[in-house]
């Protein structure tokens, strides 16, 4: 009979525990989602932020919003801007009061598991040369979301890449030969 009240308060100990363990599971679950739910919005709230930064022509707020080893990659070839090349590039545009302006109109961040200061994303925009795509790394400085590296790159139709080919050929011939001598 003793045995008998031992095992099933054994197996009713077991069961207790397995709730439990499901119960913390989940709320560890929730919270961890709930965090990276917080901290993709953060990513998207900076990234508009600094597209916004452009479209007003705030040269310190769209600089401020970038890392101090920020790369700038545009959609001409020769364009693989280190930071303050880029805003020497970009000063100008800044100054007249018109530089671009992007506005995501599709967008994905990827959060790294083992770093929580790393995030990546790509992006669709809306922009004055049509549809383009952006990509790039995030870093969190300071406690700010601020773009490392980002890569633009213009949207092609793959019903147009024929006739754009064509029509790139020539430059892409001499850009891919001068490159080649400097190697």
């Amino acid at each position: 009979m003793n045995r008998l009240l031992v095992k099933r308060q054994t197996s009713k100990h077991l069961t207790n525990m397995k709730i439990l363990f499901v119960f913390f599971a989940l709320t560890i679950s929730t919270a961890y989602c709930q965090d990276t739910s917080i901290i993709k919005k953060d990513i998207e709230v900076s990234l508009n932020s600094w597209h916004k930064a452009a479209a007003d022509a705030d040269f310190e707020a769209y600089f401020g919003l970038m890392t101090s080893d920020a790369v700038f990659i545009g959609t001409d070839a020769t364009e693989n801007w280190q930071l303050e090349e880029f805003k020497s590039f970009s000063k100008p545009y800044f100054d007249k009061g018109k530089a671009w302006s992007f506005t995501a109109i599709e967008r994905n961040v990827y959060l790294s598991t083992s770093d929580d200061t790393i995030a990546w994303f790509d992006e669709h925009l809306s922009t004055q040369m049509g549809v383009c795509r952006g990509s790039g790394i995030m870093k969190k400085v300071d406690g700010q979301w601020k773009v490392q590296h980002y890569v633009l790159s213009i949207a092609v139709p793959n019903e147009n890449v024929s006739a754009l080919t064509t029509l790139k050929k020539e430059w892409d011939s001499e850009y891919i030969n001068n490159s080649i001598k400097k190697m």
